[in-house]
């Protein structure tokens, strides 16, 4: 069983922090590995070929494992969500009458690029509402999404929680009726991959995008996807010459080389070595494949359970566990309780969290433990 390792940050004891899906601060080893990797950047001289290369490598297999990927040469790197949503976004064919699906309030990274792709070709949008009621609303959405696809819909464009309040999709019944139409599943994994499990070889997804500097515990910038088989022969949004066979053969760059490298090669970002991001964030993912993902969600679990029930107590309201992440999720505020008034007091407590949606999102990590939820209920307590 997993204990608290807060000891391997630099988070102040006066700060508890609880927005992590905000932005992750650096583990200690990862904040080390960037410091070497900028040194090392004041010596050129020792940066070799092989550099620009095998820790990309190294990188993408790390995440091929923490995703159960079995082949790495479906990874790419990127540099953001929006960066890697285009990438599918340019290889996705749409005319008039068909749809594109997507559940309320998704984060506009998954949500812009497919704009423009229906705009462009007359096609829709099709925006599955957040339920209005409270028990029950997070299996409701799920019902709701599988009702709206259908056969004019070419790509469900989904996350596996949502960013605002934690809503968990059920992605295996996503995927089954996405294949019953023919439709692509792209989900951003960014406030889930790292901190709740994510298996590729049973959810199937055509593409996987995450950003580095939420549950993955990396910098900013820097961002992982996974493209499917139905990618494969696509055109990516930049020409990398990285990216082309035989590129690692410097002295014949100028011998130009139409062929792409494998499977995901095409979609990486320009400059993909990433001299300092790269050793950083595959320091990172180590940790967290050290930890054990069912760990962290586990641990998120059991450390916020009781006093969820207390907030419950005093008015707030939450989705049914069923329903939501343990590492994200949402409060909503009682009606007698002022929304400015609660942010004002958790600041005065040292408490860091979020507001999205009308929700208070909060989200552990594994740097947190009980002293921050009681300072969260200290902070709320005397304004319910």
């Amino acid at each position: 069983m997993l204990t608290c390792q807060k000891h391997l940050f630099s988070l102040p004891d006066e700060v508890s922090y609880l927005n992590c899906s905000y932005m992750s601060p650096l583990p200690a080893p990862v904040e080390m590995a960037g410091y070497q990797a900028i040194a090392r950047k004041t010596m050129p001289y020792e940066i070799l070929v092989p550099d620009f290369f095998e820790p990309v490598s190294r990188l993408k297999s790390l995440f091929a494992k923490l995703i159960n990927a079995s082949n790495p040469e479906r990874i790419a790197i990127v540099p953001s969500v929006s960066y890697g949503i285009s990438s599918v976004v340019k290889n996705v064919q749409i005319r008039t009458g068909q749809n594109v699906v997507v559940v309320d309030e998704i984060f506009p990274s998954n949500y812009y690029p497919w704009r423009r792709l229906t705009m462009e070709n007359g096609a829709e949008i099709k925006v599955v509402k957040r339920p209005e009621i409270l028990e029950g609303r997070g299996r409701a959405w799920n019902e709701r999404l599988l009702e709206t696809i259908d056969h004019q819909t070419v790509a469900v464009a989904v996350p596996n929680v949502h960013w605002a309040d934690g809503t968990w999709f059920d992605l295996a019944a996503v995927r089954k009726r996405a294949n019953e139409v023919g439709a692509l599943l792209i989900v951003d994994g960014t406030q889930s991959v790292g901190a709740m499990p994510f298996d590729v070889a049973a959810i199937q997804p055509d593409a996987l995008v995450c950003g580095a500097y939420k549950w993955l515990l990396g910098p900013y910038s820097m961002g992982m996807a996974y493209y499917g088989e139905r990618f494969d022969n696509g055109v990516p949004i930049e020409e990398s010459w990285m990216n082309r066979l035989g590129s690692e053969h410097f002295e014949n760059l100028t011998n130009y080389e139409h062929a792409y490298k494998p499977a995901a090669h095409r979609y990486n970002m320009g400059e993909n070595s990433q001299f300092i991001a790269v050793p950083m964030l595959s320091t990172a993912l180590e940790l967290i494949l050290e930890w054990g993902v069912e760990n962290i969600q586990d641990y998120c679990k059991n450390l916020s359970a009781p006093y969820v029930e207390r907030l419950i107590g005093l008015g707030f309201q939450i989705e049914e566990q069923a329903y939501r992440g343990s590492h994200l999720f949402g409060l909503r505020l009682p009606m007698t309780v002022n929304l400015e008034s609660v942010k004002k007091a958790t600041l005065q407590h040292g408490v860091y969290v979020s507001y999205r949606a009308g929700a208070m999102r909060i989200s552990p990590h594994l740097y947190n433990e009980g002293k921050d939820f009681e300072r969260l209920l200290e902070a709320v307590e005397g304004l319910v």
